[in-house]
């Protein structure tokens, strides 16, 4: 009798206990998979962009009052009254932040024809090499409403910089009906594909990061969309507002 008491618990231990341990890996694992897996909206990136320097003053005004930035939009251009060039001591300051930066070239004012691309490309990429900007990084072609554009001047502002050590990115407002869309989407297709999008579309109001909508960027059906400026003129701050998806990550310094 106590041998048959004893092979019964034998075979119980045999079943039932690497029963349990795999229930118990099973159940560990979908509790850390829950937890590596956010939500899409917490994984959104909430930045600002800025004609000033983001100094000490300013990076502390932004995150007192909106929130602390993932990422910071600066220019390339110096423009009297407009804009402040970014520099390596302002790139650093925001690294030592943990901010990423989207990298804007804003000396634009008529984005027409193809050997006008070529040049503003060009000078996007001689100003990138003096700031020492790595290898990878987007440079944004900032297209304002206002400006002239055809689509001479975004392949040619595609093709140069696939061909240097960065890689194009466009900013503009891509709402339907605009000259910058019509013209985007006459691209030749592996261009429209290959390129990113900062889009300004559509327009809402300046909210705090914990306010921020949820990612509605519209522009190019065919583009890399991994930019919304969704609302421009803070006037705490004097910043503009912006959602990213996390593929950006990689075309930011």
């Amino acid at each position: 009798m106590n041998d048959q008491i004893k092979l019964l618990i034998g075979m119980v231990v045999v079943i039932v206990i690497p029963a349990l341990l795999a229930w118990f890996i099973f159940h560990q694992q979908e509790k850390e998979d829950d937890t590596s897996q956010p939500d899409s909206k917490s994984e959104i990136l909430w930045g600002v962009d800025s004609a000033t320097q983001a100094d000490q003053d300013m990076y502390q005004c932004v995150n007192s009052n909106y929130g602390t930035p993932a990422v910071w939009g600066r220019y390339l251009g110096d423009i009297e009254n407009v804009s402040d060039a970014l520099t390596k001591d302002e790139a650093a300051f925001l690294h030592e932040k943990d901010v990423q930066i989207l990298v804007i070239y804003n000396l634009i004012e008529d984005a027409t024809g193809y050997e006008n691309g070529a040049a503003h490309a060009e000078s996007a990429i001689d100003a990138a090499n003096e700031l020492d900007i790595p290898e990878g990084v987007a440079l944004f072609a900032d297209i304002e409403p206002i400006f002239p554009v055809d689509t001479a001047f975004l392949e040619s502002w595609y093709d140069t910089l696939k061909n240097s050590a960065y890689e194009p990115g466009v900013y503009g407002v891509f709402d339907e009906g605009s000259d910058i869309l019509s013209s985007y989407n006459e691209m030749e297709p592996s261009r429209q594909q290959d390129t990113v999008v900062w889009t300004a579309f559509p327009q809402q109001d300046i909210t705090t990061k914990e306010n921020a909508p949820d990612y509605a960027a519209q522009g190019p059906d065919q583009a890399k969309v991994y930019g919304w400026q969704y609302a421009i003129d803070g006037e705490t701050c004097t910043i503009d507002t912006n959602l990213f998806k996390p593929e950006m990550r990689r075309y930011l310094w």
